[in-house]
């Protein structure tokens, strides 16, 4: 089938690749819709690697996915041919010590679309178990089912931590991650009350504030100091500091940003270590929660959508035809302070 193959480090092609995928009794076979392309996808691309996670052969890229049901296992029950899906894309074992626990996500031989050396999903079809396929509300687009899996991090978040009615939060980046964690904490029922979101680019604060700016405020950190920016703001600090971006220096900001027993959460992967003041924690008694993805927060995050709660369609910037997905992933790695969400688009 036809596919967007990550050749090596800074070489994508779009070719036809073998692959060879069984349809047991529990899976579904979904023809590709729409794609999301993630900061990581453009990681892999420009670095060939994420931590140890290394690109050391041709692998698909993309794992933010939505289609269409074209074939049906034989014991699968709640799926029909011509249901609209999205799908979590990290298959795991189901009796592994950790998914016996509920913490599936931390199989350390979870298969995960395009994390080396498994493949992604920006191809015509993709087999996949039903049990972690979602039938969409028939009110819920298949681009809207795109931003399902970065949500699923942000419901991750606000579930593992223990948000209180009123909490005041710092989440640092806003890309697609940091602007759907910093919605998730700020417009869950009993979420934060409001929520400051850093970024460097000015454009794009904007456009959140725009949108979404009833309970966002927005700090451009390279223009202002952030320990400043949130005195001036929440004296005493904030409940919680959310880093999505892994830069150090957002990251040594947190103490002086935090109230004593704040909680600083771990969500971007910084590409080096990160020097920590421990003292500076210590005698504030800041609690550390690090995060990997997420686990049972699929159906949460669609019923979010589908409820209208969380509005992400302002978040798809552009939609372009897989056919031109090598320059779409050009543009995003370039970074356009104007785009927070690339769809490819199968049907356009």
């Amino acid at each position: 089938m036809k596919a967007l193959v990550l050749e090596e480090k800074d070489k994508l092609q779009i070719r036809d690749i073998e692959i060879n995928e069984y349809l047991s009794a529990t899976d579904v076979r979904i023809k590709i819709a729409k794609v999301g392309i993630c900061g990581s996808d453009v990681h892999y691309y420009q670095h060939g690697r994420i931590g140890d996670f290394v690109v050391n052969a041709p692998m698909i890229l993309g794992h933010e996915a939505s289609g269409i049901i074209v074939e049906v296992g034989s014991a699968v029950q709640h799926l029909r041919i011509g249901d609209r899906v999205c799908m979590e894309p990290g298959v795991f074992e189901p009796n592994s010590p950790e998914a016996m626990q509920g913490l599936y996500h931390l199989d350390p031989n979870i298969q995960f679309w395009a994390t080396p050396p498994v493949h992604g999903v920006l191809r015509e079809s993709v087999v996949h178990p039903a049990n972690l396929t979602f039938k969409l509300p028939d009110h819920v687009s298949l681009e809207e089912a795109v931003l399902v899996e970065p949500l699923a991090s942000g419901v991750h978040v606000a579930r593992k931590v223990g948000i209180s009615p009123g909490d005041t939060a710092v989440v640092t980046g806003a890309g697609t991650i940091g602007a759907l964690m910093a919605l998730a904490l700020a417009l869950l029922a009993s979420g934060c009350s409001r929520v400051i979101i850093t970024d460097v680019k000015q454009q794009k604060l904007d456009f959140l504030v725009q949108h979404y700016g009833e309970r966002l405020i927005a700090c451009n950190v390279a223009q202002e100091d952030l320990k400043c920016f949130v005195q001036r703001h929440f004296v005493g600090g904030v409940d919680l500091f959310v880093d999505c971006s892994g830069h150090a220096s957002a990251i040594a900001a947190a103490p002086d940003c935090l109230k004593p027993a704040g909680k600083l959460v771990f969500v971007g992967m910084p590409q080096h270590a990160v020097p920590m003041d421990i003292v500076a924690m210590q005698v504030k008694e800041i609690e550390t929660i690090s995060i990997f993805r997420y686990a049972n927060d699929y159906e949460r995050s669609i019923a979010l959508i589908a409820s209208g709660q969380i509005n992400v369609k302002p978040l798809i910037s552009k939609k372009i035809h897989f056919n031109q997905s090598i320059q779409a992933f050009e543009l995003a790695a370039s970074a356009p302070a104007d785009v927070i969400k690339i769809i490819i688009d199968f049907d356009l």
